[in-house]
């Protein structure tokens, strides 16, 4: 009877040994995610790096920095006018946290990185026209299919879904936003450039966007414990023009956002990295 006993055990370690020779993905064996930063700075104009540190060649959730190519899609395509309308008032319907329950126009869905305000402009957009104006402004990996099997792109592909973008690509698209090089009309560029947030910097007057989100990986149902915080955009001082990344990935908690953090580290880093 011990012989029997033991056949559980012996099948368990057969199959066991077969996953590992097959390469099946073994919970036991799964490396910790690690932490990550990058900070690339680079010409406007030539596209010269004048800074970069970190690993900026990893593709990310754009999170709400989404929301600098998603202005140039509302105002090209017609459903942004300008930088107070369209006014929409909030609905029970979208969910909201209690600060992002309000109206809101486009200059302050930009301030304030109100996710409601966007799916809006998508769902009007429709998703072969988002799929369009992504494909064409060459954004990270352009997909906006959202997650397998939920039909969530045009609500959640850039949260923490299908589209990603490295640190490098976000600097890639703002040079071409900066030259006007994206298939968008005049007034989409003056637009968006009129309701990005603006800051100062050691004499560097910046626009950038940031962006936050928790990190999850639902494809290999490993919870990642990491949050990221983005913050992208330009900056100008004395003639000069400058794009900007910077990725911050990690397991730390804090009461701020990770991407305002990450925005108030990179202001003050910005004047000793770029004299």
């Amino acid at each position: 009877m011990r012989n029997f006993d033991r056949l559980p055990f012996i099948f368990a370690g057969i199959l066991f040994l077969l996953a590992w020779l097959l390469g099946f993905p073994l919970r036991a064996q799964s490396a910790p995610l690690g932490d990550l930063q990058c900070t690339v700075i680079a010409d406007a104009a030539s596209g010269k790096t004048l800074y970069q540190d970190g690993v900026c060649d990893q593709r990310f959730s754009p999170a709400s920095t989404f929301k600098v190519p998603l202005s140039l899609i509302g105002y090209d395509s017609g459903i942004l006018s300008d930088e107070h309308t369209p006014a929409w008032d909030y609905k029970p319907e979208f969910k909201a946290v209690k600060r992002d329950q309000k109206t809101v126009d486009p200059v302050i869905w930009e301030r304030d990185s109100i996710v409601w305000f966007s799916r809006e402009i998508t769902s009007r957009l429709g998703p072969e026209k988002l799929a369009g104006y992504v494909s064409k402004f060459g954004y990270g990996n352009a997909d906006v299919s959202g997650n397998p099997g939920k039909n969530d792109g045009l609500t959640q592909s850039w949260i923490n879904s299908s589209l990603k973008i490295t640190p490098v690509e976000q600097v890639d698209f703002l040079r071409k936003l900066l030259a006007r090089k994206l298939p968008v009309s005049a007034r989409a560029y003056d637009m968006t450039s009129a309701i990005i947030p603006t800051f100062q910097a050691g004499g560097w007057t910046v626009q950038g966007k940031t962006g936050s989100t928790r990190l999850r990986n639902d494809a290999d149902k490993v919870q990642d414990k990491r949050s990221l915080g983005w913050f992208v955009g330009w900056a100008n001082k004395d003639g000069r023009q400058i794009v900007f990344a910077r990725l911050v990935v990690d397991t730390d908690r804090t009461d701020m956002p990770k991407g305002l953090k990450t925005r108030a580290a990179f202001l003050k880093d910005l004047p000793l990295l770029i004299k």
